[in-house]
């Protein structure tokens, strides 16, 4: 496949569902989860996509069972210590974005050690979110935009969508080319709300360990035949395209 996307955001949506219909407690689909994760981020690194963000846990999940938020929390840490080496090895380099500082210590911990261990990869870049909302993150960017304006670090002429942009979790990395659902829903469900805004989007009812290599292709593959427009028309786009060959 040719025109890859540089950037692919996922919401790895359906482990509950899956352990249900197995019969099996939901701790069993979060760990099937896993290997689910382990699968794509090895088949992105092969591809060479540039960034691969994944929807963790977001900022509504801790209204979830008490139990199960535990669970989720020492899974975390699991999956954190038997995989950055491997991550490593590969020149991924890992980061958490969302509001970290609630998580326990022992997590924290190992978000740091594994930030830390592979910041100078320059592999694809592996974001994870966690703890992590779209409207928490404008808010944050904004408030911070504000009190540079106060502080005369900035001229509020200055206010754009780039400098916006800039003071977001994800300033750094180009914003996502193809977005990716599991599970049967189609919404966005707070995840990366400003950085979606002309992302090709992509649903499969596929429950998350389910989701197979093969698949991934496929929406890769739907998004390779999409004409990106970006408000012109079609063609424009292919005039354009004609006189970069």
């Amino acid at each position: 496949m040719s025109n890859l996307p540089e950037h692919i955001a996922i919401i790895m949506d359906g482990n509950g569902r899956w352990a249900r219909q197995s019969s099996l407690p939901r701790s069993s689909g979060h760990q099937a989860g896993v290997k689910t994760i382990r699968q794509v981020v090895e088949h992105c690194a092969r591809l060479r996509i540039g960034a691969l963000t994944v929807y963790a846990f977001s900022s509504e999940n801790w209204q979830r069972p008490e139990k199960e938020v535990s669970f989720l929390m020492e899974l975390f840490v699991r999956a954190l210590r038997s995989e950055v080496d491997k991550l490593h090895e590969n020149n991924i380099a890992v980061r958490f974005i969302g509001e970290l500082d609630v998580f326990p210590q022992a997590l924290r911990d190992e978000i740091r050690t594994a930030t830390e261990k592979t910041a100078d990869n320059t592999g694809m870049r592996f974001n994870i979110a966690v703890n992590y909302g779209g409207r928490r993150e404008m808010t944050r960017a904004l408030t911070a935009v504000c009190s540079d304006v106060q502080k005369g670090i900035l001229d509020s002429s200055e206010i754009d969508e780039q400098l916006i942009t800039r003071y977001t979790w994800l300033a750094d990395v180009p914003e996502p080319d193809l977005f990716i659902r599991t599970g049967g829903e189609q919404r966005l469900s707070n995840f990366l709300l400003w950085h979606l805004a002309y992302t090709e989007l992509f649903f499969t009812n596929t429950l998350w360990p389910d989701f197979s290599v093969a698949e991934l292709d496929e929406a890769i593959a739907h998004f390779t035949q999409r004409q990106r427009r970006f408000g012109q028309t079609g063609e424009q786009v292919e005039d354009k395209a004609h006189e970069i060959k």
